[in-house]
């Protein structure tokens, strides 16, 4: 009988620990959920936040280097017709794909911001840019911006030549990009928002890295002959 009696209370105390050990769970399991959704609720009110602490250097900003990003394009896309070595055309299609990726970021930025997104369209060696409907010009006075007949200078180069004129032509061309993040980071109370920061810091750090790299590349070439 005293060993049923024994047997029983460890039963009930197994059941108690249990019990309590469930309510602990849950307990933690709740605070947790809690956690995340405090924490989820703080990442949106964020990015809503971001979406409205923008000025309109930013705006000017992703506009302009839209469309400096889209010169780059008309510019590299010629290196595989005119006959440029293998490491000009991978660096060309290098520029292409970042700078088609970036382009399709600023102008995401600007929609969800609701502000004018500038239109491209590339024929041949002429670009077209759209900003509410009408000709976005502005750019062509903008650090860096090849003229037209620089443009078909280096379109009726060929093999090295092409090859020495595309290194020379971009690297003005990254430094004007440069000087375009580097003039709105001195802008009071621009590059705030996050994403702005975020876009404009990596277009500086890898325009840098590929000057450097280019100008590499072009003293090699110019000392070759």
């Amino acid at each position: 009988m005293n060993s049923l009696k024994i047997l029983l209370a460890l039963l009930l105390l197994a059941g108690t620990t249990a019990c309590q050990n469930t309510k602990k769970a849950t307990k933690k399991s709740s605070a947790d959920t809690a956690d995340k959704s405090e924490l989820e609720e703080l990442y949106w009110d964020r990015i809503e936040s971001s979406r409205t602490s923008f000025t309109k250097a930013d705006v000017k900003f992703m506009t302009g280097m839209i469309a400096h990003h889209a010169q780059a394009l008309v510019i590299s896309r010629l290196a595989p017709e005119n006959e440029a070595s293998p490491k000009i055309q991978r660096l060309a299609a290098r520029i292409i794909n970042a700078q088609q990726d970036e382009i399709k970021s600023m102008q995401q930025w600007l929609r969800d911001r609701d502000q004018p997104v500038p239109n491209i369209e590339i024929r041949g060696l002429n670009l077209m840019i759209e900003l509410n409907g009408e000709p976005y010009t502005m750019y062509k006075k903008m650090r860096g911006v090849l003229s037209q007949q620089k443009i078909e200078e280096l379109a009726a180069a060929k093999g090295s030549d092409f090859d020495k004129l595309f290194l020379k032509y971009m690297i003005e061309h990254h430094a004007g990009a440069v000087y375009m993040v580097e003039n709105l980071f001195d802008t009071d109370g621009a590059a705030q928002d996050d994403q702005a920061y975020r876009l404009a810091s990596n277009i500086q750090v890898d325009q840098r890295t590929e000057i450097e790299r280019m100008q590499q590349m072009l003293d090699q070439l110019t000392k070759s002959g």
